[in-house]
């Protein structure tokens, strides 16, 4: 599946919807990507850990480690389909037990790639990286879905980090108006917004 259709088949299934939503910073925003529902499309997820996989398969890496939740499956996938080995990062850490905050066999050194459905500030793929690194794991790549373009790449390449991403909101947007499924008044709406509100 190319990067069009995929933006044409995510729409379809409303993981990329239109309107008026209330986001966790409680401002109101005009678009809502819902990346979960891809859970529930076997094929559809495999093309979206295929276009992903082709944008960092180039780089070195040992082990492919998931921001939880929405990425875990993503994760899961790409690990299954090219054998290369997980590690999970809890998001609560049991009080009892070994108390770990990665779950999975690695030893200190290896380099892990970390994979999210989509960036807006880069602050949950921060979450993920910090436990990795106290680990002793590397980081040096992050592979990502989406690009909302609203600060994200910026704060992730200030620390050192690189960014790959399948598409942007504005190629997105590109697409899904040439398809008609936009009218030029909520494109221009949804623009308004990114450049309104950075991170």
């Amino acid at each position: 599946m190319i990067k069009e259709e995929l933006i044409i088949e995510l729409h379809n299934i409303n993981a990329i919807k239109f309107g008026e939503f209330k986001l966790k910073s409680g401002i109101m925003s005009p678009i809502y990507l819902d990346i979960r529902v891809i859970i529930s499309y076997p094929k559809l997820l495999q093309s979206v850990v295929a276009l992903m996989w082709k944008k960092i398969s180039d780089q070195h890496f040992d082990l492919i480690c998931g921001v939880p939740y929405t990425a875990l499956p993503i994760a899961t996938v790409m690990s299954v389909e090219h054998n290369v080995p997980m590690v999970m990062r809890r998001k609560e850490v049991k009080e009892y037990g070994l108390k770990k905050a990665i779950e999975g066999n690695f030893q200190p050194d290896q380099n892990v790639l970390v994979v999210e459905d989509l960036v807006t500030s880069g602050s949950s793929v921060f979450e993920t990286i910090a436990p990795l690194e106290h680990e002793g794991l590397k980081v040096t790549d992050i592979v990502v879905l989406i690009d909302r373009e609203q600060g994200g790449r910026q704060h992730i390449s200030k620390k050192g980090y690189n960014l790959h991403s399948v598409f942007t909101i504005s190629e997105m947007l590109t697409v899904l108006e040439a398809e008609g499924k936009l009218n030029d008044a909520m494109v221009q709406n949804v623009q308004q917004f990114i450049k309104g509100n950075q991170v």
